[in-house]
């Protein structure tokens, strides 16, 4: 973030950032930054908030008024959640037996998924494989935790990739089936604590680290490094 503001502002061009992470924008100094003590991943604060969204953009654009930097300053409110309290969201009943656990649990998400797709207008899954190929990517994944060499495993992309659209997939999946805005990272903490793709995720991670992968540890958020 502050490298590429000074490269901005070397070439003429104004900037103002935002943090969440205030011992970060300290270190790297950008010319202009509003902290905000918000949960990570949401820089703007309450989602569905538009008022308090505007606040937060007119109090980082008010910094452009201050002709030089570093300059940082502190957004006046404050948002608090449990966001390492999994989010209460039922799961589907196994319907496939014959499939491995996880692969018949992100099945049985399929439709909610697809609720939360066209309730959005878009998604994050699709990086390296689309909702129609999760639950071959979860046994995958079993594999890898099996200790089947990831590259033989039948992954369809690399593991940092894959494991990304698992994660969007259940999370968005998640948010299909409650009925308010969850918290920071509770669908997040509800995937990787309660779920059984979740524990496909994690013993894949562990084994990965095991054979000396260099990438294990970012196979999952480093939030849920329990």
């Amino acid at each position: 973030m502050g490298t590429i503001a000074h490269v901005l502002e070397a070439a003429g061009i104004a900037t103002v950032a935002l943090s969440l992470v205030r011992g970060q924008a300290e270190s790297t100094a950008p010319p202009r930054v509003l902290h905000c003590d918000f949960p990570l991943g949401r820089p703007l604060g309450r989602p569905k908030d538009p008022a308090f969204q505007r606040r937060v953009i007119k109090a980082a654009l008010a910094l452009l008024d201050e002709p030089s930097g570093p300059v940082i300053r502190d957004f006046p409110e404050s948002i608090e959640d449990a966001s390492d309290r999994p989010l209460a969201c039922p799961l589907p009943p196994r319907e496939r037996p014959d499939l491995h656990p996880a692969a018949d649990e992100a099945l049985g998400l399929r439709r909610a998924w697809e609720r939360s797709r066209a309730a959005n207008g878009r998604t994050l899954v699709g990086r390296a494989v689309g909702p129609e190929g999760i639950p071959e990517a979860l046994v995958a994944f079993a594999k890898v935790a099996d200790g089947t060499p990831w590259k033989e495993a039948g992954l369809p992309g690399h593991p940092l990739q894959v494991s990304r659209d698992i994660t969007s997939y259940y999370e968005e999946a998640a948010a299909a089936l409650v009925d308010h805005v969850p918290e920071a990272r509770a669908a997040e903490t509800w995937l990787y604590q309660q779920t059984e793709a979740g524990k496909v995720l994690k013993a894949a991670r562990r084994t990965m680290k095991e054979a000396g992968e260099p990438f294990w540890f970012y196979v999952i958020p480093f939030t849920q490094d329990l």
